[in-house]
């Protein structure tokens, strides 16, 4: 029997109990599963890459997968062209909204174009989880009470750092 290999990829900053729900998902359904952490020259982050990593492999020290974890940074590249290039056939996304629908759709057409042989499996949360982006908690970021709010949607390590680095 082949081992399935696939990649799921994110900035992760923060990481968010939306990101590790996929990333146990895809831990029982793939052999081997790499977390990609991108790392776009152009974007502040809030978390370097290396506490970003930190934070990702915490938080599966908590998680009991069937999958091997592998956790890589993706500088500035084409994910679909990474997994091309290291034998990973299949990219993993979830999809929260109609918005990451129609967003998702073109990038597949895109990535079908830059690497055919690459499927997508999508992933779709359940509703608690579904309105959780790092956007929306680093939104919440700064006002008066924003520690309880944000508590809902990240693990307890990333918040510890957040507030460390206020």
């Amino acid at each position: 029997m082949k081992s399935k290999k696939a990649i799921y990829a994110g900035s992760f900053d923060p990481l968010t109990h939306g990101h590790l729900w996929v990333i146990q998902r895809a831990g029982f359904l793939f052999d081997e599963l790499t977390v990609a952490i991108g790392e776009n020259p152009g974007k502040k982050y809030m978390f370097s890459t290396k506490q970003r990593k930190k934070h990702i492999e915490e938080a599966l020290s908590h998680l009991q997968l069937p999958a091997k974890v592998n956790i890589q940074v993706i500088d500035n590249k084409f994910l679909v062209k990474y997994a091309w290039e290291n034998k990973i056939p299949y990219l993993v996304r979830g999809i929260r909204t109609p918005n990451d629908f129609e967003y998702e759709f073109v990038m597949n057409q895109v990535n079908r174009e830059l690497a055919p042989k690459v499927e997508t499996i999508y992933l779709i949360p359940p509703r608690q989880l579904a309105q959780v982006s790092s956007s929306m908690a680093k939104g919440l970021v700064g006002p008066e009470g924003w520690e309880q709010a944000l508590k809902k949607y990240v693990p307890d390590h990333v918040l510890t750092d957040l507030k460390k680095s206020l």
